[in-house]
Protein backbone atom coordinates (compact mmCIF):
# COMPACT_ATOMS: atom_id res chain seq x y z
CA UNK A 1 0.00 0.00 0.00
CA UNK A 2 1.08 3.30 -0.77
CA UNK A 3 1.76 4.92 2.59
CA UNK A 4 -0.29 8.89 2.95
CA UNK A 5 3.20 10.00 4.56
CA UNK A 6 4.64 9.05 1.12
CA UNK A 7 1.84 10.72 -0.73
CA UNK A 8 2.55 14.02 1.22
CA UNK A 9 5.80 14.49 -0.93
CA UNK A 10 4.47 14.38 -4.11
CA UNK A 11 1.07 15.08 -4.20
CA UNK A 12 0.10 14.95 -7.94
CA UNK A 13 -2.75 14.64 -10.21
CA UNK A 14 -3.12 10.62 -11.24
CA UNK A 15 -5.41 9.41 -13.66
CA UNK A 16 -8.86 8.64 -11.85
CA UNK A 17 -9.47 5.02 -12.77
CA UNK A 18 -6.01 5.00 -11.16
CA UNK A 19 -6.61 6.65 -7.82
CA UNK A 20 -6.08 5.71 -4.26
CA UNK A 21 -7.87 7.10 -1.61
CA UNK A 22 -4.42 7.51 -0.20
CA UNK A 23 -3.18 9.44 -3.35
CA UNK A 24 -6.57 11.54 -3.03
CA UNK A 25 -6.38 12.19 0.97
CA UNK A 26 -2.73 13.57 -0.33
CA UNK A 27 -3.47 15.98 -2.84
CA UNK A 28 -6.40 16.91 -0.92
CA UNK A 29 -4.28 17.87 2.70
CA UNK A 30 -1.89 20.07 0.03
CA UNK A 31 -4.41 21.37 -2.31
CA UNK A 32 -7.38 22.55 -0.38
CA UNK A 33 -7.23 21.83 3.51
CA UNK A 34 -3.55 23.84 3.44
CA UNK A 35 -4.59 26.33 1.67
CA UNK A 36 -8.42 27.07 3.46
CA UNK A 37 -7.93 26.23 7.08
CA UNK A 38 -6.03 27.22 10.08
CA UNK A 39 -2.66 26.05 10.75
CA UNK A 40 -3.93 24.04 13.84
CA UNK A 41 -7.06 22.86 11.80
CA UNK A 42 -4.70 21.82 9.20
CA UNK A 43 -2.22 20.21 11.95
CA UNK A 44 -5.35 18.26 12.92
CA UNK A 45 -6.44 16.90 9.54
CA UNK A 46 -3.29 16.32 8.61
CA UNK A 47 -2.94 13.52 11.54
CA UNK A 48 -6.31 12.21 11.55
CA UNK A 49 -5.09 11.40 7.23
CA UNK A 50 -1.61 10.29 7.99
CA UNK A 51 -2.20 7.94 11.54
CA UNK A 52 -6.04 6.60 10.65
CA UNK A 53 -7.53 7.39 7.27
CA UNK A 54 -4.45 6.90 5.10
CA UNK A 55 -3.33 2.89 6.86
CA UNK A 56 -7.07 1.79 7.36
CA UNK A 57 -8.62 3.15 4.01
CA UNK A 58 -6.08 4.27 1.37
CA UNK A 59 -5.64 0.80 -0.06
CA UNK A 60 -8.77 1.38 -1.84
CA UNK A 61 -9.54 2.42 -5.18
CA UNK A 62 -10.90 6.44 -4.78
CA UNK A 63 -13.89 5.21 -7.34
CA UNK A 64 -14.77 2.69 -5.93
CA UNK A 65 -14.74 3.34 -2.48
CA UNK A 66 -18.21 2.41 -0.55
CA UNK A 67 -20.32 2.90 2.59
CA UNK A 68 -19.13 -0.71 3.45
CA UNK A 69 -15.57 0.33 3.43
CA UNK A 70 -16.29 3.33 5.63
CA UNK A 71 -18.44 1.61 8.10
CA UNK A 72 -16.34 -1.52 8.94
CA UNK A 73 -13.66 1.36 9.13
CA UNK A 74 -15.35 2.78 11.94
CA UNK A 75 -15.99 0.00 13.96
CA UNK A 76 -12.76 -1.14 13.99
CA UNK A 77 -11.53 1.98 15.13
CA UNK A 78 -14.37 1.71 17.77
CA UNK A 79 -13.34 -1.59 19.05
CA UNK A 80 -9.59 -0.78 18.69
CA UNK A 81 -10.94 1.41 21.64
CA UNK A 82 -11.46 4.90 20.45
CA UNK A 83 -13.86 7.21 21.71
CA UNK A 84 -17.44 8.06 19.60
CA UNK A 85 -16.17 11.69 19.62
CA UNK A 86 -12.79 10.32 18.33
CA UNK A 87 -14.18 8.13 15.70
CA UNK A 88 -16.50 11.12 14.65
CA UNK A 89 -13.84 13.03 13.98
CA UNK A 90 -12.56 10.45 11.38
CA UNK A 91 -15.65 10.12 9.81
CA UNK A 92 -16.36 14.12 9.30
CA UNK A 93 -12.72 14.73 7.96
CA UNK A 94 -12.83 11.90 5.47
CA UNK A 95 -16.72 13.64 4.50
CA UNK A 96 -15.10 16.49 4.02
CA UNK A 97 -12.58 14.90 1.56
CA UNK A 98 -15.17 13.70 -0.10
CA UNK A 99 -17.05 16.62 -1.02
CA UNK A 100 -13.88 18.03 -2.56
CA UNK A 101 -13.72 14.52 -4.93
CA UNK A 102 -17.29 15.27 -5.69
CA UNK A 103 -17.38 18.25 -6.69
CA UNK A 104 -13.33 17.41 -8.80
CA UNK A 105 -15.91 14.67 -10.48
CA UNK A 106 -13.63 12.05 -9.03
CA UNK A 107 -16.81 9.97 -7.55
CA UNK A 108 -20.29 9.85 -7.93
CA UNK A 109 -21.22 9.87 -4.35
CA UNK A 110 -19.76 10.76 -0.45
CA UNK A 111 -19.41 7.41 0.82
CA UNK A 112 -18.48 8.89 4.50
CA UNK A 113 -21.70 11.26 4.18
CA UNK A 114 -23.99 8.14 3.54
CA UNK A 115 -22.40 6.70 6.95
CA UNK A 116 -24.00 7.91 10.35
CA UNK A 117 -21.24 8.79 13.17
CA UNK A 118 -20.97 6.51 15.90
CA UNK A 119 -23.90 7.54 18.91
CA UNK A 120 -22.46 8.98 21.72
CA UNK A 121 -23.95 10.50 24.70
CA UNK A 122 -24.20 13.88 25.48
CA UNK A 123 -22.92 14.67 28.82
CA UNK A 124 -24.79 18.25 29.86
CA UNK A 125 -22.07 21.11 30.68
CA UNK A 126 -22.04 21.49 34.73
CA UNK A 127 -20.83 25.58 35.78
CA UNK A 128 -20.43 26.39 39.31
CA UNK A 129 -23.18 27.10 41.75
CA UNK A 130 -22.43 30.69 43.25
CA UNK A 131 -21.09 28.89 46.03
CA UNK A 132 -18.49 26.64 44.09
CA UNK A 133 -17.63 30.01 42.15
CA UNK A 134 -17.10 32.18 45.42
CA UNK A 135 -14.89 29.09 47.18
CA UNK A 136 -12.85 29.14 43.88
CA UNK A 137 -11.82 32.53 43.98
CA UNK A 138 -10.97 32.14 47.45
CA UNK A 139 -8.48 29.40 46.48
CA UNK A 140 -6.88 31.16 43.78
CA UNK A 141 -6.56 34.28 46.15
CA UNK A 142 -2.63 35.33 45.73
CA UNK A 143 -1.55 32.77 43.12
CA UNK A 144 0.05 34.25 40.58
CA UNK A 145 -2.17 33.45 37.84
CA UNK A 146 -4.83 34.76 39.81
CA UNK A 147 -6.03 37.22 37.05
CA UNK A 148 -6.23 34.61 34.41
CA UNK A 149 -8.56 32.38 36.70
CA UNK A 150 -10.83 34.90 37.31
CA UNK A 151 -10.83 36.93 33.89
CA UNK A 152 -11.63 33.52 32.80
CA UNK A 153 -14.26 32.38 34.74
CA UNK A 154 -16.33 36.27 35.18
CA UNK A 155 -15.77 36.75 30.84
CA UNK A 156 -16.06 32.61 29.81
CA UNK A 157 -13.22 33.07 27.52
CA UNK A 158 -11.75 30.30 25.59
CA UNK A 159 -8.38 29.02 26.30
CA UNK A 160 -6.95 30.04 23.55
CA UNK A 161 -8.76 33.43 23.57
CA UNK A 162 -7.37 34.24 27.60
CA UNK A 163 -3.61 32.78 26.58
CA UNK A 164 -3.83 35.20 23.17
CA UNK A 165 -4.78 38.34 25.29
CA UNK A 166 -2.18 41.34 24.71
CA UNK A 167 -2.49 44.31 26.64
CA UNK A 168 -3.56 46.40 23.38
CA UNK A 169 -7.08 44.82 23.61
CA UNK A 170 -7.46 45.94 27.20
CA UNK A 171 -8.77 49.03 27.70
CA UNK A 172 -9.05 49.25 31.82
CA UNK A 173 -9.57 53.11 31.92
CA UNK A 174 -13.26 52.68 30.25
CA UNK A 175 -13.43 48.48 30.98
CA UNK A 176 -13.30 47.41 27.59
CA UNK A 177 -11.48 44.14 26.54
CA UNK A 178 -11.30 42.63 22.43
CA UNK A 179 -10.55 39.17 21.85
CA UNK A 180 -8.94 39.40 18.58
CA UNK A 181 -6.77 36.44 18.28
CA UNK A 182 -5.74 32.88 19.78
CA UNK A 183 -2.54 31.51 21.10
CA UNK A 184 -2.40 27.70 19.92
CA UNK A 185 0.62 25.30 19.27
CA UNK A 186 0.72 24.18 15.87
CA UNK A 187 3.57 22.21 14.86
CA UNK A 188 5.32 22.99 17.98
CA UNK A 189 5.52 26.05 18.17
CA UNK A 190 3.08 28.96 19.98
CA UNK A 191 1.37 30.71 17.94
CA UNK A 192 -0.63 33.77 17.29
CA UNK A 193 -3.79 32.64 14.81
CA UNK A 194 -6.79 33.75 13.81
CA UNK A 195 -10.20 32.36 15.51
CA UNK A 196 -12.70 30.05 14.75
CA UNK A 197 -15.53 32.48 13.25
CA UNK A 198 -16.01 36.30 12.83
CA UNK A 199 -18.82 35.87 15.97
CA UNK A 200 -15.67 35.09 17.78
CA UNK A 201 -14.46 38.52 17.52
CA UNK A 202 -16.00 40.15 20.07
CA UNK A 203 -15.58 43.57 22.63
CA UNK A 204 -16.78 42.56 26.19
CA UNK A 205 -17.51 45.28 28.59
CA UNK A 206 -15.70 44.33 31.80
CA UNK A 207 -17.25 43.59 34.74
CA UNK A 208 -15.58 45.25 38.39
CA UNK A 209 -14.46 41.91 39.29
CA UNK A 210 -12.37 41.43 35.56
CA UNK A 211 -11.24 45.36 35.64
CA UNK A 212 -9.39 44.75 39.62
CA UNK A 213 -7.54 41.40 38.60
CA UNK A 214 -6.29 43.03 35.39
CA UNK A 215 -5.10 45.86 37.15
CA UNK A 216 -3.38 43.73 39.97
CA UNK A 217 -2.10 41.82 37.23
CA UNK A 218 -0.21 44.56 35.46
CA UNK A 219 1.44 45.87 39.09
CA UNK A 220 2.02 42.42 38.88
CA UNK A 221 3.70 42.16 36.20
CA UNK A 222 5.35 45.38 35.97
CA UNK A 223 7.51 43.72 39.06
CA UNK A 224 8.31 40.30 37.46
CA UNK A 225 9.47 42.70 34.55
CA UNK A 226 11.91 44.28 37.14
CA UNK A 227 13.18 41.30 38.39
CA UNK A 228 14.33 39.57 35.34
CA UNK A 229 16.13 42.77 34.33
CA UNK A 230 17.66 42.53 31.12
CA UNK A 231 16.93 38.78 30.85
CA UNK A 232 12.95 40.10 29.78
CA UNK A 233 11.49 39.51 26.66
CA UNK A 234 8.54 42.25 25.84
CA UNK A 235 5.95 40.06 23.97
CA UNK A 236 2.98 42.54 24.82
CA UNK A 237 1.37 39.58 26.13
CA UNK A 238 -1.10 39.84 29.03
CA UNK A 239 -0.47 36.52 30.56
CA UNK A 240 2.99 35.59 30.77
CA UNK A 241 5.99 33.32 32.15
CA UNK A 242 8.52 35.08 34.63
CA UNK A 243 10.77 36.15 31.81
CA UNK A 244 8.01 37.86 29.74
CA UNK A 245 7.52 35.07 27.12
CA UNK A 246 4.04 33.15 26.17
CA UNK A 247 2.28 31.32 28.40
CA UNK A 248 2.28 27.32 26.82
CA UNK A 249 -1.09 25.80 27.88
CA UNK A 250 0.31 22.97 29.34
CA UNK A 251 2.11 25.40 31.85
CA UNK A 252 -1.30 26.87 32.14
CA UNK A 253 -3.12 23.73 33.47
CA UNK A 254 -0.61 22.27 35.46
CA UNK A 255 -0.72 25.16 37.44
CA UNK A 256 -4.96 24.83 37.32
CA UNK A 257 -4.97 21.07 38.00
CA UNK A 258 -2.38 21.56 40.83
CA UNK A 259 -5.16 24.56 42.82
CA UNK A 260 -7.98 22.29 41.88
CA UNK A 261 -6.94 19.42 43.60
CA UNK A 262 -6.20 21.70 46.48
CA UNK A 263 -9.55 23.36 46.38
CA UNK A 264 -11.95 20.62 48.08
CA UNK A 265 -14.30 21.61 45.09
CA UNK A 266 -15.73 18.94 43.02
CA UNK A 267 -13.23 17.53 39.89
CA UNK A 268 -13.51 20.33 36.80
CA UNK A 269 -11.59 21.22 33.79
CA UNK A 270 -10.49 24.54 32.86
CA UNK A 271 -12.98 24.79 29.96
CA UNK A 272 -15.78 24.45 32.91
CA UNK A 273 -14.75 28.19 33.96
CA UNK A 274 -16.19 28.42 30.52
CA UNK A 275 -19.50 27.05 30.92
CA UNK A 276 -19.11 28.66 34.89
CA UNK A 277 -19.50 32.07 33.27
CA UNK A 278 -22.79 31.08 31.14
CA UNK A 279 -24.78 29.27 34.08
CA UNK A 280 -24.16 31.60 36.49
CA UNK A 281 -25.62 34.66 34.36
CA UNK A 282 -28.49 32.41 33.03
CA UNK A 283 -29.79 31.36 36.65
CA UNK A 284 -29.70 34.99 37.20
CA UNK A 285 -32.01 35.55 34.08
CA UNK A 286 -29.56 37.42 31.77
CA UNK A 287 -30.68 36.80 28.46
CA UNK A 288 -29.25 33.66 26.67
CA UNK A 289 -28.89 36.09 23.54
CA UNK A 290 -26.43 38.19 25.56
CA UNK A 291 -25.10 35.03 27.07
CA UNK A 292 -24.25 34.42 23.85
CA UNK A 293 -22.37 37.41 22.60
CA UNK A 294 -20.31 37.37 25.86
CA UNK A 295 -19.02 33.84 24.94
CA UNK A 296 -18.55 34.19 21.06
CA UNK A 297 -20.99 31.75 20.14
CA UNK A 298 -21.82 31.77 16.22
CA UNK A 299 -25.49 31.45 16.52
CA UNK A 300 -28.63 31.59 19.24
CA UNK A 301 -28.99 28.01 18.87
CA UNK A 302 -25.30 26.82 19.90
CA UNK A 303 -25.97 28.82 22.57
CA UNK A 304 -29.42 26.99 23.96
CA UNK A 305 -28.08 23.40 22.73
CA UNK A 306 -25.13 23.61 24.98
CA UNK A 307 -27.17 25.28 28.39
CA UNK A 308 -30.51 23.94 28.04
CA UNK A 309 -30.70 22.20 30.94
CA UNK A 310 -30.35 25.67 32.44
CA UNK A 311 -33.12 26.97 30.59
CA UNK A 312 -36.23 25.34 32.41
CA UNK A 313 -34.76 27.56 35.91
CA UNK A 314 -34.32 30.49 33.98
CA UNK A 315 -38.06 30.07 32.53
CA UNK A 316 -39.68 29.79 36.23
CA UNK A 317 -37.75 32.40 37.59
CA UNK A 318 -39.31 34.71 34.68
CA UNK A 319 -42.69 33.62 35.70
CA UNK A 320 -42.26 34.21 39.28
CA UNK A 321 -41.12 37.76 38.18
CA UNK A 322 -44.18 38.20 36.23
CA UNK A 323 -45.97 37.16 39.70
CA UNK A 324 -44.31 39.72 41.97
CA UNK A 325 -45.15 42.52 39.01
CA UNK A 326 -49.05 41.38 38.63
CA UNK A 327 -49.83 39.62 41.72
CA UNK A 328 -50.59 42.68 43.40
CA UNK A 329 -52.59 43.81 40.92
CA UNK A 330 -54.45 40.57 40.31
CA UNK A 331 -55.06 40.20 43.57
CA UNK A 332 -57.37 43.45 43.67
CA UNK A 333 -58.95 41.91 40.72
CA UNK A 334 -60.14 39.13 42.43
CA UNK A 335 -61.13 40.70 45.89
CA UNK A 336 -62.95 43.02 43.75
CA UNK A 337 -64.74 40.21 41.43
CA UNK A 338 -65.66 38.42 44.47
CA UNK A 339 -67.16 41.31 46.42
CA UNK A 340 -69.42 41.94 43.16
CA UNK A 341 -70.67 38.35 43.34
CA UNK A 342 -71.28 39.18 46.94
CA UNK A 343 -73.73 41.94 46.55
Amino acid sequence: MLGVSKCLTRAVPIAPERQLVGNFLARWLEDVAKRNTRPKTFAFYRDIVVIHLGPGLGKYALSKLGPQHVQAFMNAKLEAGLSPRTVKHLRDTLRNALNVATKWNLVVRNAAALVNPPRREKQPVRGFTTEEAHQFLETIRGHRLESLFSVTLSLGLRQGEILGLQWSDVDLENGMLSVRQQLQRVDGALRMVELKTEKSRRTINLPQVAISALGAHLARQAEERQLAGVGWVETGMVFTTRIGTMLDRRNLLRAFYGIVKNSGIRKFRFHDLRHSAATLLLVQGVHPRAVMELLGHSDFATTMNIYSHVIPAVKKDVANQMDAILKPVASNLASSDASKKLN
